[in-house]
Protein backbone atom coordinates (compact mmCIF):
# COMPACT_ATOMS: atom_id res chain seq x y z
CA UNK A 1 0.00 0.00 0.00
CA UNK A 2 1.26 3.47 -0.84
CA UNK A 3 2.00 6.10 1.85
CA UNK A 4 0.16 8.81 -0.07
CA UNK A 5 -3.14 10.18 1.13
CA UNK A 6 -5.07 8.33 -1.57
CA UNK A 7 -4.94 4.69 -2.66
CA UNK A 8 -3.58 3.80 -6.10
CA UNK A 9 -3.95 0.48 -7.90
CA UNK A 10 -1.80 -1.57 -10.21
CA UNK A 11 -3.51 -2.96 -13.34
CA UNK A 12 -5.40 -6.09 -12.48
CA UNK A 13 -4.61 -9.30 -14.27
CA UNK A 14 -7.54 -11.67 -13.82
CA UNK A 15 -5.63 -14.76 -14.83
CA UNK A 16 -7.31 -18.10 -14.43
CA UNK A 17 -10.13 -18.06 -11.91
CA UNK A 18 -9.25 -19.37 -8.49
CA UNK A 19 -11.38 -20.11 -5.51
CA UNK A 20 -11.62 -17.11 -3.25
CA UNK A 21 -12.41 -16.78 0.40
CA UNK A 22 -15.63 -15.02 1.38
CA UNK A 23 -15.26 -11.22 1.27
CA UNK A 24 -17.72 -10.21 3.94
CA UNK A 25 -20.00 -11.38 6.63
CA UNK A 26 -22.77 -12.13 4.13
CA UNK A 27 -20.66 -13.91 1.52
CA UNK A 28 -21.89 -17.39 0.57
CA UNK A 29 -20.10 -20.32 2.10
CA UNK A 30 -19.08 -21.84 -1.26
CA UNK A 31 -16.06 -20.78 -3.31
CA UNK A 32 -16.35 -17.43 -4.94
CA UNK A 33 -15.98 -17.12 -8.69
CA UNK A 34 -15.55 -13.58 -10.06
CA UNK A 35 -18.33 -12.72 -12.47
CA UNK A 36 -16.14 -10.47 -14.64
CA UNK A 37 -12.53 -9.41 -14.63
CA UNK A 38 -11.46 -6.25 -12.81
CA UNK A 39 -10.95 -3.32 -15.14
CA UNK A 40 -7.98 -1.24 -13.91
CA UNK A 41 -8.37 2.49 -13.72
CA UNK A 42 -5.94 5.36 -13.23
CA UNK A 43 -4.99 6.46 -9.68
CA UNK A 44 -7.74 8.21 -7.92
CA UNK A 45 -7.55 12.00 -7.56
CA UNK A 46 -10.05 13.44 -5.08
CA UNK A 47 -12.14 16.29 -6.47
CA UNK A 48 -13.00 19.55 -4.75
CA UNK A 49 -16.16 19.68 -2.58
CA UNK A 50 -19.32 19.52 -4.60
CA UNK A 51 -21.98 22.13 -4.90
CA UNK A 52 -25.58 21.83 -3.84
CA UNK A 53 -25.74 18.20 -4.89
CA UNK A 54 -23.72 15.53 -3.13
CA UNK A 55 -21.69 12.98 -4.99
CA UNK A 56 -24.55 10.53 -4.89
CA UNK A 57 -27.46 12.86 -5.67
CA UNK A 58 -28.66 13.34 -2.16
CA UNK A 59 -29.98 16.76 -3.01
CA UNK A 60 -28.35 18.31 0.03
CA UNK A 61 -25.42 20.70 -0.13
CA UNK A 62 -22.15 20.09 1.78
CA UNK A 63 -20.17 22.89 3.20
CA UNK A 64 -16.52 23.46 2.29
CA UNK A 65 -15.34 22.00 5.55
CA UNK A 66 -17.40 18.78 5.18
CA UNK A 67 -16.62 15.60 3.32
CA UNK A 68 -18.12 14.43 0.10
CA UNK A 69 -21.00 12.33 1.19
CA UNK A 70 -22.61 10.18 3.78
CA UNK A 71 -20.86 6.98 2.75
CA UNK A 72 -17.91 7.61 4.98
CA UNK A 73 -15.32 6.67 2.36
CA UNK A 74 -14.82 10.35 1.70
CA UNK A 75 -16.02 11.26 5.12
CA UNK A 76 -14.95 13.92 7.60
CA UNK A 77 -11.31 14.91 8.08
CA UNK A 78 -11.01 12.60 11.06
CA UNK A 79 -11.17 9.64 8.68
CA UNK A 80 -12.84 7.57 11.32
CA UNK A 81 -16.61 8.13 10.98
CA UNK A 82 -18.77 5.01 10.67
CA UNK A 83 -20.00 4.12 7.17
CA UNK A 84 -23.39 5.28 5.96
CA UNK A 85 -25.49 2.80 3.95
CA UNK A 86 -27.98 4.22 1.44
CA UNK A 87 -31.42 2.65 0.84
CA UNK A 88 -32.60 1.83 -2.69
CA UNK A 89 -34.55 4.48 -4.42
CA UNK A 90 -33.00 7.41 -2.63
CA UNK A 91 -30.15 7.84 -5.11
CA UNK A 92 -30.04 7.77 -8.85
CA UNK A 93 -27.68 4.81 -8.96
CA UNK A 94 -27.50 1.60 -7.09
CA UNK A 95 -24.69 1.62 -4.58
CA UNK A 96 -23.12 -0.69 -2.12
CA UNK A 97 -21.76 0.87 1.02
CA UNK A 98 -18.01 1.13 1.28
CA UNK A 99 -16.10 -0.10 4.21
CA UNK A 100 -14.12 2.23 6.50
CA UNK A 101 -10.32 2.00 6.82
CA UNK A 102 -8.77 3.46 9.94
CA UNK A 103 -5.48 5.13 8.97
CA UNK A 104 -2.37 4.28 11.09
CA UNK A 105 -1.35 7.97 11.33
CA UNK A 106 -2.66 11.47 10.65
CA UNK A 107 -1.83 11.09 6.93
CA UNK A 108 -3.01 7.48 6.46
CA UNK A 109 -4.70 6.23 3.28
CA UNK A 110 -8.51 6.02 3.54
CA UNK A 111 -9.64 4.92 0.09
CA UNK A 112 -10.47 1.24 -0.46
CA UNK A 113 -12.50 -0.34 -3.27
CA UNK A 114 -15.78 -1.96 -2.48
CA UNK A 115 -14.58 -5.44 -3.25
CA UNK A 116 -12.01 -5.45 -0.42
CA UNK A 117 -14.51 -5.05 2.42
CA UNK A 118 -18.29 -5.50 2.17
CA UNK A 119 -20.35 -3.84 4.88
CA UNK A 120 -23.54 -5.42 6.05
CA UNK A 121 -26.25 -4.56 3.45
CA UNK A 122 -29.64 -3.16 4.36
CA UNK A 123 -32.79 -4.68 2.90
CA UNK A 124 -34.85 -2.28 0.83
CA UNK A 125 -38.60 -1.97 1.50
CA UNK A 126 -40.65 -4.84 0.10
CA UNK A 127 -37.63 -7.08 -0.54
CA UNK A 128 -36.97 -10.51 0.91
CA UNK A 129 -33.39 -9.96 1.90
CA UNK A 130 -30.54 -7.62 1.81
CA UNK A 131 -29.62 -5.99 -1.45
CA UNK A 132 -26.95 -7.81 -3.34
CA UNK A 133 -27.48 -11.09 -1.49
CA UNK A 134 -26.90 -14.28 -3.43
CA UNK A 135 -29.86 -16.42 -4.41
CA UNK A 136 -30.63 -19.05 -1.89
CA UNK A 137 -28.35 -22.02 -2.17
CA UNK A 138 -26.28 -20.70 -5.09
CA UNK A 139 -23.35 -19.21 -3.24
CA UNK A 140 -22.98 -16.52 -5.97
CA UNK A 141 -23.72 -12.86 -5.29
CA UNK A 142 -26.66 -11.44 -7.17
CA UNK A 143 -25.70 -9.11 -10.02
CA UNK A 144 -28.01 -6.25 -9.02
CA UNK A 145 -26.07 -3.15 -10.03
CA UNK A 146 -24.05 -3.04 -6.88
CA UNK A 147 -20.40 -4.08 -6.51
CA UNK A 148 -17.81 -3.58 -9.27
CA UNK A 149 -20.02 -1.97 -11.88
CA UNK A 150 -21.28 0.62 -9.39
CA UNK A 151 -17.68 1.33 -8.35
CA UNK A 152 -16.65 1.74 -11.99
CA UNK A 153 -19.46 4.19 -12.56
CA UNK A 154 -18.38 6.20 -9.55
CA UNK A 155 -14.75 6.25 -10.68
CA UNK A 156 -15.79 7.36 -14.12
CA UNK A 157 -17.91 10.07 -12.60
CA UNK A 158 -15.01 11.37 -10.54
CA UNK A 159 -12.60 11.11 -13.47
CA UNK A 160 -14.87 13.40 -15.51
CA UNK A 161 -13.73 16.41 -13.33
CA UNK A 162 -9.87 16.69 -13.58
CA UNK A 163 -9.99 20.50 -13.30
CA UNK A 164 -11.61 20.22 -9.88
CA UNK A 165 -8.94 17.75 -8.73
CA UNK A 166 -6.20 20.09 -9.97
CA UNK A 167 -7.70 23.03 -8.14
CA UNK A 168 -7.87 20.95 -5.00
CA UNK A 169 -4.19 19.86 -5.21
CA UNK A 170 -2.77 23.27 -6.11
CA UNK A 171 -2.83 24.75 -2.55
CA UNK A 172 -1.25 21.60 -1.21
CA UNK A 173 1.49 21.78 -3.84
CA UNK A 174 2.12 25.41 -2.96
CA UNK A 175 2.46 24.52 0.71
CA UNK A 176 4.86 21.68 -0.12
CA UNK A 177 6.89 24.03 -2.36
CA UNK A 178 6.98 26.71 0.34
CA UNK A 179 8.12 24.21 2.94
CA UNK A 180 10.71 22.80 0.56
CA UNK A 181 12.05 26.32 -0.19
CA UNK A 182 12.17 27.23 3.50
CA UNK A 183 13.98 23.99 4.28
CA UNK A 184 16.48 24.69 1.49
CA UNK A 185 17.09 28.21 2.84
CA UNK A 186 17.43 26.82 6.35
CA UNK A 187 19.97 24.27 5.17
CA UNK A 188 21.84 26.92 3.14
CA UNK A 189 22.28 29.17 6.22
CA UNK A 190 23.61 26.34 8.36
CA UNK A 191 27.43 26.00 8.26
CA UNK A 192 29.67 23.22 9.52
CA UNK A 193 32.73 24.85 11.14
CA UNK A 194 35.76 23.28 12.82
CA UNK A 195 36.75 25.45 15.81
CA UNK A 196 40.11 24.99 17.55
CA UNK A 197 40.59 26.93 20.80
CA UNK A 198 44.06 26.68 22.29
CA UNK A 199 44.68 23.29 20.70
CA UNK A 200 41.25 21.75 21.42
CA UNK A 201 39.18 21.10 18.29
CA UNK A 202 35.47 20.49 17.81
CA UNK A 203 33.05 20.61 14.90
CA UNK A 204 29.88 22.68 15.25
CA UNK A 205 26.98 23.98 13.18
CA UNK A 206 26.24 27.69 13.19
CA UNK A 207 24.22 30.38 11.44
CA UNK A 208 26.88 33.06 12.20
CA UNK A 209 27.96 35.22 9.25
CA UNK A 210 31.58 35.92 10.24
CA UNK A 211 34.33 34.87 12.64
CA UNK A 212 33.57 37.55 15.24
CA UNK A 213 29.90 36.57 15.48
CA UNK A 214 30.74 32.87 15.79
CA UNK A 215 33.26 33.44 18.60
CA UNK A 216 30.75 35.66 20.43
CA UNK A 217 28.07 32.94 20.16
CA UNK A 218 30.50 30.33 21.50
CA UNK A 219 31.65 32.59 24.34
CA UNK A 220 35.28 32.64 23.15
CA UNK A 221 36.86 35.93 24.23
CA UNK A 222 40.21 37.13 22.83
CA UNK A 223 42.53 40.06 23.52
CA UNK A 224 45.28 42.05 21.85
CA UNK A 225 47.93 39.39 22.52
CA UNK A 226 45.77 36.52 21.19
CA UNK A 227 45.88 35.26 17.58
CA UNK A 228 42.69 34.44 15.65
CA UNK A 229 42.95 32.83 12.22
CA UNK A 230 41.29 33.75 9.96
CA UNK A 231 41.12 37.33 11.23
CA UNK A 232 38.01 38.57 13.10
CA UNK A 233 35.33 39.84 10.73
CA UNK A 234 36.14 37.29 8.00
CA UNK A 235 32.99 35.82 6.39
CA UNK A 236 32.26 32.16 7.06
CA UNK A 237 31.46 29.38 4.65
CA UNK A 238 30.70 25.77 5.46
CA UNK A 239 33.85 23.74 5.97
CA UNK A 240 36.00 26.62 7.30
CA UNK A 241 38.52 26.03 10.08
CA UNK A 242 38.95 28.66 12.81
CA UNK A 243 41.84 28.62 15.27
CA UNK A 244 42.18 30.75 18.43
CA UNK A 245 45.61 30.83 20.06
CA UNK A 246 45.76 32.55 23.45
CA UNK A 247 48.77 34.73 24.29
CA UNK A 248 50.91 33.92 27.33
CA UNK A 249 53.36 36.31 29.09
CA UNK A 250 56.93 35.05 29.42
CA UNK A 251 59.39 36.88 31.70
CA UNK A 252 62.48 36.00 29.70
CA UNK A 253 66.04 36.52 30.94
CA UNK A 254 68.26 35.87 27.94
CA UNK A 255 72.01 36.02 28.58
CA UNK A 256 71.56 38.42 31.46
CA UNK A 257 69.09 40.75 29.70
CA UNK A 258 65.59 40.69 31.22
CA UNK A 259 62.43 41.49 29.27
CA UNK A 260 58.77 40.44 29.09
CA UNK A 261 57.43 38.96 25.85
CA UNK A 262 54.13 37.41 24.72
CA UNK A 263 53.82 34.09 22.91
CA UNK A 264 51.01 31.80 21.75
CA UNK A 265 53.15 28.71 22.28
CA UNK A 266 51.91 26.16 24.79
CA UNK A 267 55.28 24.62 25.68
CA UNK A 268 58.77 25.95 26.42
CA UNK A 269 60.14 24.35 23.26
CA UNK A 270 57.52 26.04 21.05
CA UNK A 271 58.12 29.38 22.80
CA UNK A 272 61.87 29.22 22.11
CA UNK A 273 61.12 28.57 18.46
CA UNK A 274 58.69 31.49 18.22
CA UNK A 275 61.13 33.86 19.97
CA UNK A 276 64.05 32.77 17.80
CA UNK A 277 66.22 31.70 20.75
CA UNK A 278 69.08 29.32 19.93
CA UNK A 279 68.56 26.51 22.41
CA UNK A 280 71.34 24.09 21.37
CA UNK A 281 73.71 23.72 24.31
CA UNK A 282 71.84 26.40 26.28
CA UNK A 283 70.86 26.31 29.92
CA UNK A 284 67.08 26.43 30.51
CA UNK A 285 65.53 27.08 33.91
CA UNK A 286 62.46 25.00 32.87
CA UNK A 287 62.22 21.70 30.91
CA UNK A 288 61.56 21.98 27.20
CA UNK A 289 58.36 19.91 27.43
CA UNK A 290 56.87 21.98 30.28
CA UNK A 291 53.51 23.49 29.39
CA UNK A 292 52.96 27.23 29.64
CA UNK A 293 49.71 28.16 31.35
CA UNK A 294 47.60 31.22 30.61
CA UNK A 295 49.38 32.96 33.50
CA UNK A 296 52.76 32.56 31.77
CA UNK A 297 56.08 31.71 33.42
CA UNK A 298 59.58 33.04 34.17
CA UNK A 299 62.26 31.55 31.92
CA UNK A 300 66.03 31.98 32.25
CA UNK A 301 68.03 31.08 29.14
CA UNK A 302 71.83 31.15 28.92
CA UNK A 303 73.16 30.34 25.48
CA UNK A 304 76.54 28.73 24.90
CA UNK A 305 79.45 31.20 24.63
CA UNK A 306 83.19 30.99 23.93
CA UNK A 307 85.60 32.60 26.46
CA UNK A 308 89.39 32.93 26.53
CA UNK A 309 90.84 32.76 30.03
CA UNK A 310 94.45 33.88 30.71
CA UNK A 311 95.91 32.40 33.91
CA UNK A 312 99.44 31.55 35.11
CA UNK A 313 100.96 32.38 31.74
CA UNK A 314 98.57 30.14 29.76
CA UNK A 315 95.50 30.84 27.59
CA UNK A 316 92.47 28.55 27.75
CA UNK A 317 89.41 28.71 25.47
CA UNK A 318 86.21 27.23 26.89
CA UNK A 319 82.60 27.00 25.72
CA UNK A 320 80.19 27.55 28.56
CA UNK A 321 76.68 28.67 29.51
CA UNK A 322 77.76 29.78 33.00
CA UNK A 323 75.92 32.62 34.71
CA UNK A 324 79.05 34.42 36.05
CA UNK A 325 82.70 34.86 35.14
CA UNK A 326 83.69 33.08 38.34
CA UNK A 327 81.73 29.96 37.26
CA UNK A 328 83.34 30.06 33.81
CA UNK A 329 86.84 30.23 35.37
CA UNK A 330 86.04 27.27 37.58
CA UNK A 331 84.76 25.30 34.57
CA UNK A 332 88.14 25.95 32.92
CA UNK A 333 89.84 24.19 35.83
CA UNK A 334 91.33 27.34 37.40
CA UNK A 335 91.11 27.90 41.16
CA UNK A 336 91.02 31.35 42.72
CA UNK A 337 92.79 31.53 46.09
CA UNK A 338 93.04 34.20 48.73
CA UNK A 339 92.89 37.65 47.14
CA UNK A 340 92.96 36.30 43.56
CA UNK A 341 90.43 37.91 41.24
CA UNK A 342 89.78 38.51 37.53
CA UNK A 343 90.25 41.44 35.18
CA UNK A 344 86.45 41.84 35.03
CA UNK A 345 84.12 41.61 38.04
CA UNK A 346 83.78 37.91 38.94
CA UNK A 347 80.01 38.27 39.39
CA UNK A 348 79.47 39.81 35.92
CA UNK A 349 77.86 37.89 33.02
CA UNK A 350 80.40 36.38 30.59
CA UNK A 351 80.04 37.59 26.99
CA UNK A 352 80.75 35.62 23.85
CA UNK A 353 84.36 36.16 22.67
CA UNK A 354 85.40 37.83 25.94
CA UNK A 355 88.99 37.52 27.28
CA UNK A 356 89.31 37.19 31.05
CA UNK A 357 92.66 37.49 32.88
CA UNK A 358 93.13 35.82 36.25
CA UNK A 359 95.03 38.09 38.66
CA UNK A 360 97.23 36.34 41.25
CA UNK A 361 97.44 38.74 44.16
CA UNK A 362 99.70 38.63 47.23
CA UNK A 363 99.49 41.37 49.86
CA UNK A 364 101.24 42.64 52.97
CA UNK A 365 101.14 45.63 55.30
CA UNK A 366 103.70 48.32 56.08
CA UNK A 367 103.72 50.77 59.05
CA UNK A 368 105.27 54.22 58.66
CA UNK A 369 105.68 57.10 61.17
CA UNK A 370 105.34 60.70 60.06
CA UNK A 371 105.97 64.00 61.93
CA UNK A 372 103.10 66.34 62.53
CA UNK A 373 104.28 69.98 62.21
CA UNK A 374 103.55 72.35 65.14
CA UNK A 375 101.81 75.70 64.91
CA UNK A 376 103.36 79.14 65.78
CA UNK A 377 101.38 81.53 67.92
CA UNK A 378 102.51 85.22 67.96
CA UNK A 379 101.77 87.68 70.74
CA UNK A 380 102.54 91.47 70.71
CA UNK A 381 104.96 92.78 73.34
CA UNK A 382 105.17 96.59 73.79
CA UNK A 383 108.44 96.29 75.70
CA UNK A 384 110.27 95.12 72.63
CA UNK A 385 111.29 97.40 69.82
CA UNK A 386 109.25 97.14 66.69
CA UNK A 387 110.59 94.42 64.46
CA UNK A 388 111.91 92.46 67.41
CA UNK A 389 110.48 88.93 68.01
CA UNK A 390 111.33 86.78 70.98
CA UNK A 391 110.41 83.01 71.17
CA UNK A 392 108.69 82.58 74.52
CA UNK A 393 108.08 78.81 74.11
CA UNK A 394 109.60 76.58 71.48
CA UNK A 395 107.28 74.34 69.48
CA UNK A 396 107.41 70.53 69.32
CA UNK A 397 106.23 68.43 66.35
CA UNK A 398 103.80 65.54 66.82
CA UNK A 399 104.04 61.91 65.63
CA UNK A 400 101.60 60.01 63.31
CA UNK A 401 101.68 56.23 62.61
CA UNK A 402 100.21 55.13 59.22
CA UNK A 403 99.54 51.54 58.04
CA UNK A 404 99.78 50.87 54.28
CA UNK A 405 98.64 47.85 52.22
CA UNK A 406 101.20 46.68 49.73
CA UNK A 407 100.06 44.34 46.89
CA UNK A 408 101.78 42.47 44.14
CA UNK A 409 99.72 41.47 41.08
CA UNK A 410 101.19 38.67 39.02
CA UNK A 411 104.56 39.50 40.66
CA UNK A 412 104.44 43.29 40.06
CA UNK A 413 104.39 45.62 43.12
CA UNK A 414 101.47 48.01 43.07
CA UNK A 415 101.13 51.45 44.63
CA UNK A 416 100.69 51.31 48.40
CA UNK A 417 97.26 52.04 49.75
CA UNK A 418 96.76 53.65 53.18
CA UNK A 419 94.38 51.56 55.21
CA UNK A 420 94.79 52.89 58.80
CA UNK A 421 96.11 56.03 60.66
CA UNK A 422 96.74 56.65 64.35
CA UNK A 423 98.24 59.62 66.32
CA UNK A 424 101.16 58.68 68.54
CA UNK A 425 101.96 62.22 69.90
CA UNK A 426 100.13 65.49 69.50
CA UNK A 427 102.21 68.50 68.32
CA UNK A 428 102.95 71.49 70.71
CA UNK A 429 102.59 75.03 69.40
CA UNK A 430 105.44 77.60 69.57
CA UNK A 431 104.76 80.98 71.27
CA UNK A 432 106.60 84.12 69.94
CA UNK A 433 106.51 87.68 71.36
CA UNK A 434 106.54 90.47 68.79
CA UNK A 435 107.83 93.95 69.80
CA UNK A 436 105.71 96.98 69.13
CA UNK A 437 108.00 99.71 70.71
CA UNK A 438 109.25 102.30 68.21
CA UNK A 439 112.97 102.19 67.36
CA UNK A 440 115.20 105.02 68.66
CA UNK A 441 116.41 107.45 66.09
CA UNK A 442 119.94 107.42 67.55
CA UNK A 443 122.04 105.76 70.19
CA UNK A 444 123.98 108.08 72.38
CA UNK A 445 127.69 107.64 71.96
CA UNK A 446 127.33 105.52 68.81
CA UNK A 447 125.79 107.74 66.18
CA UNK A 448 129.10 109.40 65.21
CA UNK A 449 130.92 106.15 64.43
CA UNK A 450 131.67 104.99 60.91
CA UNK A 451 129.20 102.16 60.62
CA UNK A 452 129.44 102.05 56.83
CA UNK A 453 133.11 101.19 57.03
CA UNK A 454 132.35 98.45 59.57
CA UNK A 455 129.65 97.00 57.30
CA UNK A 456 131.97 97.02 54.30
CA UNK A 457 134.60 95.21 56.31
CA UNK A 458 132.24 92.58 57.76
CA UNK A 459 129.90 91.80 54.84
CA UNK A 460 130.96 93.90 51.94
CA UNK A 461 127.99 96.18 52.62
CA UNK A 462 125.36 93.47 51.87
CA UNK A 463 122.43 93.18 54.34
CA UNK A 464 121.74 89.53 53.42
CA UNK A 465 125.33 88.32 53.59
CA UNK A 466 125.98 84.99 55.37
CA UNK A 467 129.39 83.55 56.26
CA UNK A 468 130.42 80.17 54.80
CA UNK A 469 129.63 78.35 58.06
CA UNK A 470 126.11 79.75 58.22
CA UNK A 471 126.57 81.00 61.75
CA UNK A 472 126.72 84.74 61.07
CA UNK A 473 124.65 86.93 58.84
CA UNK A 474 123.67 90.45 57.91
CA UNK A 475 125.64 93.71 57.50
CA UNK A 476 127.45 93.26 60.81
CA UNK A 477 127.56 89.45 60.93
CA UNK A 478 125.35 88.83 63.94
CA UNK A 479 124.99 85.27 65.30
CA UNK A 480 121.49 84.12 66.04
CA UNK A 481 121.85 84.19 69.82
CA UNK A 482 123.17 87.76 69.92
CA UNK A 483 120.51 88.88 67.50
CA UNK A 484 117.71 87.58 69.71
CA UNK A 485 119.28 89.19 72.84
CA UNK A 486 119.16 92.53 71.05
CA UNK A 487 115.44 92.03 70.48
CA UNK A 488 115.67 90.80 66.95
CA UNK A 489 113.43 88.07 65.53
CA UNK A 490 114.14 85.52 62.92
CA UNK A 491 117.50 85.67 61.21
CA UNK A 492 119.52 88.86 61.14
CA UNK A 493 120.16 88.71 57.41
CA UNK A 494 116.36 88.82 56.87
CA UNK A 495 115.90 92.06 58.84
CA UNK A 496 115.99 95.51 57.18
CA UNK A 497 119.39 97.30 56.99
CA UNK A 498 118.20 100.08 59.31
CA UNK A 499 117.20 97.55 61.98
CA UNK A 500 120.56 95.82 61.65
CA UNK A 501 122.39 99.12 62.11
CA UNK A 502 120.21 100.10 65.10
CA UNK A 503 120.84 96.80 66.86
CA UNK A 504 124.60 97.03 66.05
CA UNK A 505 124.72 100.46 67.78
CA UNK A 506 122.88 98.95 70.77
CA UNK A 507 125.44 96.18 70.94
CA UNK A 508 128.30 98.72 70.79
CA UNK A 509 126.89 100.63 73.80
CA UNK A 510 126.92 97.37 75.76
CA UNK A 511 130.16 95.76 74.71
CA UNK A 512 132.07 98.32 72.60
CA UNK A 513 133.86 97.16 69.47
CA UNK A 514 134.72 93.72 70.92
CA UNK A 515 132.06 91.88 68.93
CA UNK A 516 134.05 92.81 65.80
CA UNK A 517 137.58 91.94 66.66
CA UNK A 518 139.02 92.36 63.15
CA UNK A 519 136.95 95.26 61.76
CA UNK A 520 135.95 97.13 64.93
CA UNK A 521 138.85 99.54 64.64
CA UNK A 522 137.20 101.12 61.59
CA UNK A 523 134.47 102.63 63.75
CA UNK A 524 136.91 105.35 65.02
CA UNK A 525 138.45 106.24 61.72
Amino acid sequence: MSNSQYQTFEPYDPGPPEPCAPQGPYAPSGPYTPVEPYVPVEPYVPPEPYGPYGPYGSGEGYGPGEAYGPLGVYGPAEYGSPPTVQLPGLYSAETVAYGVYVAPGPYGDTYHPAYETTPEPVSPPGSDGPAGASPAGTGVPARTGTGRRAARRRRARYAERPDSAMRRLLPQALVVAFLAGGTAAFVAKDKAIELTVDGRSRTLHTFADDVTELLAQEGVAFGTHDVVAPAPGTELTSGDEIAVHYGRPVRLTLDGHRREVWTTARTVQEALGQLGVRAEGAYLSAPRYQRIGRGGLALDVRTERALTIMADGRARTVRTNAATVREAVQEAGITLRGQDTTSVPPASFPRDGQTVTVLRITGSQEVREEAIPFQVRRAEDPSLFRGTEVVERAGQPGLRRITYSVRTVNGVRQKSRRIRTEIVREPRAQVVKVGTKPLPRSVRGADDLDWRSLADCESGGRPDAVDPSGTYGGLYQFDAHTWRLLGGSGRPQDAPAEEQTSRAKKLYTRRGSSPWPHCGARLKD
